[in-house]
């Protein structure tokens, strides 16, 4: 099974809100999802973004794949860093 951490969108029409969750490649964009692991709202200005970094990390390490727009605001956060570090640490 293909774990992927991705945006699932919620909100009305022309007012996007999204949820970030872990969920299988193979369930449909806003269908069915493992975990809910935080929220991107960009309407507000600037975009407002929480994130569990613990539960994602744990994600990570398991093998979860973030998709595109997922993987740049992880890297805002500084969590993509902080995963690199952790997997290519000297032992």
């Amino acid at each position: 099974m293909s774990v992927k951490i991705r945006l699932k969108r919620m909100g009305s029409k022309k007012r996007p809100f999204y949820r970030i969750v872990v969920a299988d490649s193979r369930s449909p964009r806003d269908g069915r999802f493992i975990e809910e692991v935080g929220t991107y709202n960009p309407l507000t200005n600037p975009a407002t973004v929480t994130l569990e970094n613990d539960v994602i990390m744990s994600w990570l390490n398991n093998g979860a794949q973030p998709s595109d727009t997922v993987k740049n605001l992880l890297s805002d956060a500084g969590i993509m860093k902080q995963y690199h570090e952790a997997k290519y640490a000297k032992k």
